[in-house]
């Protein structure tokens, strides 16, 4: 595998998979990279995403979502129709919401798959210790070279460490898998429970993913760990398995591509800020990224095209959750009484504007 390739992935999540998949459905060699022996372990996420059909009307300038999002059956552990916000108060808020709770591991090994079947080639077990321009020196000793080089390896991302200076927020997250009976509905928490952030309980088949994600600034030096301990308790289930990591929550930095760099997913802030949400926006700019790349190798078509396809696409949705997230940390640092009259019946609409990365005001 040692040589040139006109696509150098590192990271072979959604992200990286699916830039891999369209850059070799281009004609482009792609190797992706990945320091995990398999991909999609250890789970690191809530796993819940829209179904096809809300993704549409949450992002209507989106093309073609039903070649994109093709999620196997095996890989949607549940489906569900509502989604309710839980102020401290416990009077849930309650809204029509089409979505999907995913097997994660499946769904990306679904992916991996996708992206060898277009003739991408994977080198996992092996992590990136250093890149310089065209040149990736691996954690084994050997190096590759590529045409491009794509950042897709998450908030710890090596290239992004390497050529860009912008800071992304992190929030630390933690959850667990737990057995048991759980209603059909998805459960967003705010307030003290989890704070400059919101807790989950999202069903599963058999169980749930529970959990959380705080802002250490707000957390006034109590850890992550008691946080999530503490919200368990209102659950009874067998715990199978625990998870946590980071979160990019301050979205897309701005400058996604300097060539032959570019940064795809998690790596570039893809993370609505109002919502957590970033399985799906990393596998639209990973399309985008993909055909981009091959149009490179092909055509010579600038790299910087990603960047404005994605502006296009997605950038009105993005910079509302942006916005929406900045009001709900104003309040989600206040005391529980006033988070309990700001989530209320007459504020209902706004916040789901929030939610949904829709402008809350209809002025931005």
């Amino acid at each position: 595998m040692d040589g040139e390739w006109d696509a150098v992935i590192i990271g072979g999540g959604p992200a990286g998979a699916t830039v891999a998949r369209y850059a070799a459905e281009g004609d482009a060699r792609v190797l992706v990279i990945d320091r995990r022996s398999v991909i999609g372990e250890p789970l690191q996420c809530g796993e819940l995403v829209p179904t096809n059909a809300e993704m549409a009307r949450l992002c209507p300038k989106v093309p073609d979502l039903d070649d994109l999002l093709r999620t196997p059956q095996t890989a949607i552990s549940r489906l569900t129709d509502k989604l309710c916000i839980v102020p401290p108060s416990s009077h849930a808020l309650e809204f029509e919401f089409g979505g999907q709770i995913l097997d994660r591991v499946a769904h990306d090994q679904a992916l991996e798959r996708v992206a060898r079947e277009a003739g991408a080639e994977f080198r996992l077990g092996t992590g990136v210790a250093s890149v310089d321009g065209h040149t990736v020196r691996l954690t084994d000793g050997t190096t590759v070279r590529g045409q491009v080089i794509v950042g897709a390896g998450g908030p710890h991302d090596p290239l992004r460490r390497a050529r860009w200076r912008e800071q992304s927020l992190h929030v630390a997250v933690g959850f667990v898998l737990m057995d048991g009976d759980f209603s059909d509905r998805v459960e967003l928490y705010f307030g003290s429970v989890a704070p400059g952030g919101y807790a989950w309980m999202i069903p599963k088949r058999g169980g749930a993913n529970i959990g959380l994600g705080v802002q250490p600034r707000f957390a006034r030096g109590r850890p992550l760990r008691k946080f999530l301990t503490e919200f368990l308790t209102r659950y009874d289930g067998r715990i199978t398995y625990r998870g946590g990591g980071l979160l990019p929550m301050s979205g897309a930095i701005r400058r996604l591509v300097k060539p032959p760099h570019v940064l795809v997913g998690d790596s570039a802030g893809m993370v609505f800020p109002s919502n957590g949400a970033g399985i799906i926006p990393a596998m639209i700019a990973g399309r985008i990224a993909g055909q981009v790349i091959a149009e490179h190798v092909r055509d010579g078509a600038p790299l910087t095209e990603y960047e404005r396809i994605w502006n296009a696409q997605m950038g009105c949705e993005m910079r509302a959750s942006q916005r929406a997230a900045w009001l709900g940390s104003v309040l989600f640092r206040m005391p529980d009484l006033l988070v309990n009259i700001a989530l209320n019946r007459m504020s209902r609409p706004f916040v789901w504007r929030a939610i949904t990365c829709r402008p809350m005001f209809g002025l931005f």
